[in-house]
């Protein structure tokens, strides 16, 4: 008994690549290219007229992210269709972004057609595999997240530990107020906010003030604390 053809929808805006993956599949019987498309906007149209089995993604088109945005729209109206994103994009800015879409799989450009063409059989069996690459990304973040909830934790009992005034000197900081403007605004001497500023330092154990208010600006400490 014959097994139905793999339906291909090709998304990508330089034809050139079109060609070279059509080409591709035609010399495999068992895939069948059933619309191509050089834009987000008309991925979702033919994908909704041609119910491909596996849409072959471009992320960059009629914009950056135009991929992804369809992706998204794909799969909410038709979360049976197996998308592939396949690009020249490495950053992992745009992995966790088109695997937030529910994609099946990321390829960059340059696999070979043999990866392509696995890859295709693969998703369209519901066996696509976590490449090296997106592993490796899906370790970093890992460490970068423990990292900041560590930093974060460090960072809330330092605070906990700041007298009231120091905690208004840090704040004063953070919006980038200068020595004298702070001891203007508190009303005390230049000297009382220099000390102040050296506890800090000496609490966080850190040798500079730019240092500490880029640590709390990055963890967005008191924006947090304002919604408290």
């Amino acid at each position: 008994m014959t097994q139905p053809r793999m339906r291909i929808l090709i998304a990508d805006d330089m034809e050139a690549h079109i060609r070279r993956l059509e080409r591709t599949f035609s010399q495999h019987a068992d895939f069948e290219c059933v619309a191509r498309a050089t834009s987000g906007y008309e991925t979702v149209s033919l994908a909704a007229s041609h119910q491909p089995d596996v849409i072959l993604m471009d992320i960059e088109m009629e914009s950056q992210y135009a991929g992804i945005h369809a992706a998204k729209l794909v799969h909410e109206k038709h979360p049976q269709i197996k998308i592939i994103v396949l690009t020249v994009h490495k950053d992992e800015n745009f992995i966790f972004a088109a695997f937030q879409t529910g994609i099946t799989d990321y390829l960059l450009k340059d696999a070979p057609d043999s990866e392509v063409i696995e890859a295709v059989r693969a998703a369209f069996n519901n066996e696509s595999p976590i490449r090296p690459m997106i592993a490796e990304k899906i370790r970093e973040e890992f460490v970068r997240v423990k990292k900041a909830e560590t930093s974060l934790l460090n960072i809330i009992q330092i605070i906990s530990e700041l007298t009231p005034s120091e905690l208004q000197v840090l704040r004063l900081l953070c919006e980038g107020k200068k020595r004298k403007q702070i001891a203007d605004e508190r009303c005390v001497e230049y000297e009382t906010i220099k000390k102040q500023i050296n506890s800090i330092l000496k609490k966080f154990q850190m040798p500079d003030a730019a240092g500490v208010v880029r640590t709390i600006n990055d963890l967005r400490i008191f924006e947090v604390l304002k919604k408290l």
